[in-house]
This record gives C-alpha cells, structure tokens and sequence, in this order.
C-alpha cells in the first residue's frame, strides 16, 4: 500500500533515525536529573513534561513501525527489546508497580537498537556467547581449584578471608579484579612467604590469561561479523550489476527483434533503390 510504503521509507531516513536518538539523549538527562532533588524542586515540572512528550514519541513510533513493517516488526529481536521497554514505561507508576518507575531509565538503551555501530557491537557480544561458555567453565575450573587450595593452606592463617571456600572463592574473584590484593598476599605472606608463588600464578592464570581469552573471542566475533557484513555487501553488488546487464540483454533482443524496413535510395544515375534498415 502506498500509505504504508511511505511511512516506511519515513522511518528508514537519516534525519528521522538522528531525531529519535537526540530524543533518547534528551529523556535519558531529564531522567538523571530527576534524582537530584534541587533540581526537581525547580524545575520539576518540567522535567514531568518533558518525559510524557518523550513517552508520546516512543510510543507513537512503535505502532508507526508495527504498521508499516506488520509481520517482519516481529522478526527483529531488537523490535522486541524497543516494544518491552515501551510497555514498561507505560505502566502506572503507582501502587505495587511504583518500583517500575526506576526501570524508566532503560529507555536509554535504545540507543543500542538505534545506533548501528552499538548494534554491531552487541551483536558480536551475542555471537561470542557460545565461545564464552568453554572460557567460563575454565574460570570457574580455576577458581575452584585455587579456592580449596587456599582454603586449605590459608584458612587458619587468615580465616576472615578463607576460612571457608565460599569465602575463599568471593576473596579469589576479588585478588582476580585487582582490588587490594597486595594488602592480602602480604598478610598471608607473613606467616608463609612462599605464598606469593600462589598468588602470582593464580592472578596470571584467572586476570590475564582468561581474560585474554575473553577478548580474542571476542574481536574474532566482531571480525566474522564485519566479513558476513562485506560478503553480502559485496553479493548484493552483484546481484544488481546481474539484473542490470539482463536488463542491457533483454532490450538488445527486442532492439534486434524489430522488423527491417527499407527506405528508397537515390543512385547517382537517378534510379530509385530501397535500402534496407
């Protein structure tokens, strides 16, 4: 239908895709500045406004697209994420649903929906997933087994970090972020100095080597996405100089295909021919 197709197109444009970005900046400020309670003294009301027109405008671009897509708007998860999000903020923030109020500042992920190079982005997160599932199970091999050991060889020394191995296994995940391991190391070191041995491998092993491993399977993600990207980029090109050439083709064959006429010809000794074209 018409209508539809240019609602479609519409929607597809750059300057329409930019306007609903600043919208999502704009809300996502207004939605920060609501926690501060100077400003929403001032300039509250404001703010409240500002929120339902940016509301208004989410929503009425949702049903703009599930009309003008139908069945496909479906077929994008993104479209989902957009429609739950929406659906929340729609919900009255009063009564038992008044904790949802706070679930408001998802609108700003959209941006993610709305930004290609984010899109790209989460894409390739989500396409490394299954290689992510074999370097997690080797963290938490890791961790588990440094775990008991230092439960068993720390535990009495410093029972307050690992007394048990549930507490050993929260100290490990912190030594592994970096967070005040040295402060630990030197006071487990104070009764055994060999054990830095055990911290030093351990965070070489848990920081750098898995966390390495997160980040190569991470850009080859990225990278197989980029080549899937070129390829088809690269076979629409030509599929389009194919149609174009059969074009080309077709309107030889009917250029070839017209029947020849003859036009008269005058000679050089006044007699008439008819010259074929």
């Amino acid at each position: 239908m018409p209508g539809r197709e240019r609602i479609r197109s519409f929607l597809e444009t750059r300057l329409f895709q930019r306007a609903v970005v600043a919208v999502i900046v704009v809300n996502a400020i207004t939605i920060g500045c609501e926690t501060s309670s100077y400003l929403t003294d001032r300039i509250g009301g404001l703010l409240h406004v500002v929120d339902r027109i940016a509301l208004t405008v989410f929503a009425v671009e949702l049903v703009a697209r599930l009309y003008a897509y139908r069945g496909a708007f479906f077929k994008d998860p993104w479209n989902w994420f957009d429609t739950t999000v929406v659906a929340i903020a729609l919900i009255p923030a009063s009564g038992p649903a008044s904790v949802l109020r706070t679930l408001r500042i998802m609108r700003a992920l959209r941006l993610v929906a709305t930004v290609p190079s984010m899109r790209k982005v989460v894409g390739a997160l989500f396409a490394a997933l299954p290689g992510m599932g074999a370097i997690i199970g080797l963290l938490v091999l890791v961790m588990y087994v440094s775990g008991v050991m230092a439960t068993q060889l720390f535990g009495e020394i410093v029972p307050e970090y690992f007394a048990e191995l549930p507490t050993s296994l929260f100290t490990l995940f912190q030594i592994m972020t970096g967070e005040a391991w040295p402060d630990i190391a030197q006071e487990v070191m104070a009764e055994k100095p060999w054990a830095w041995v055990f911290f030093v491998g351990y965070i070489l092993m848990a920081s750098y080597v898995v966390l390495n491993l997160f980040i190569a399977v991470v850009v080859n993600a990225m990278d197989d996405q980029n080549t899937s990207a070129e390829e088809q980029r690269t076979e629409d090109q030509l599929t389009t100089v194919l149609n174009e050439l059969a074009r080309l083709h077709a309107r030889i064959d009917a250029m070839q295909s017209v029947p020849q006429t003859a036009q008269p010809v005058e000679t050089p000794h006044g007699n008439t021919t008819r010259r074929s074209r």
